[in-house]
């Protein structure tokens, strides 16, 4: 199995846990085609990718075979390297695609966005808020958010609470 080979069966089985590796989606078409740098957004672009996905995909198929995307290979090189022969310019693109794997960076990354780090800095929180955090700024859950009922039988705030047993 070639490096090639190899990259294809890696996107496409990308994202769905229930591919073999046989197949390859548009979606992964596409997200391989622009992690491994065929398209530039110049002069390959992601409409053009989903063209040419079209073109070589069989009539009703979601899914391109790997023979498939060989012929799919072959429009986008001679649109990316002008200048160069058919030949060169699919040696060229297999070489951005060799050993390239799917990436996932920055598919889950919290925002750092303006006020975000002074919002929820719990130690700034004043009032009623600051209840709801201990000192170290983990929250306290219900017990932070609730008056909590004494079930004792003493009215609230009498100082004697207890001392029935030991007086009697």
């Amino acid at each position: 199995m070639s490096e090639v080979e190899k990259a294809f069966r890696k996107f496409a089985i990308y994202g769905d846990t229930s591919a073999s590796g046989n197949d390859m989606t548009g979606k992964n078409f596409s997200k391989m085609c622009k992690e491994c740098g065929v398209m530039d957004g110049k002069s390959v672009t992601s409409t053009d990718i989903d063209i040419v996905f079209s073109k070589v995909k069989t009539k009703g198929a979601r899914t391109i075979t790997f023979a498939e995307f060989q012929q799919a290979m072959k429009e986008p090189c001679s649109k990316r390297f002008k200048g160069t022969s058919p030949e060169e310019a699919v040696q060229a693109v297999y070489g951005l695609l060799e050993g390239k794997e799917p990436g996932s960076v920055g598919a889950t990354k919290a925002t750092k966005a303006g006020g975000v780090e002074r919002l929820t800095d719990t130690s700034k929180y004043t009032g009623s808020h600051k209840e709801g955090f201990d000192e170290s700024g983990k929250g306290k859950g219900l017990a932070g958010c609730q008056d909590l009922t004494d079930n004792s039988g003493y009215v609230g705030a009498y100082k004697g609470a207890g001392t029935y047993d030991q007086t009697h």
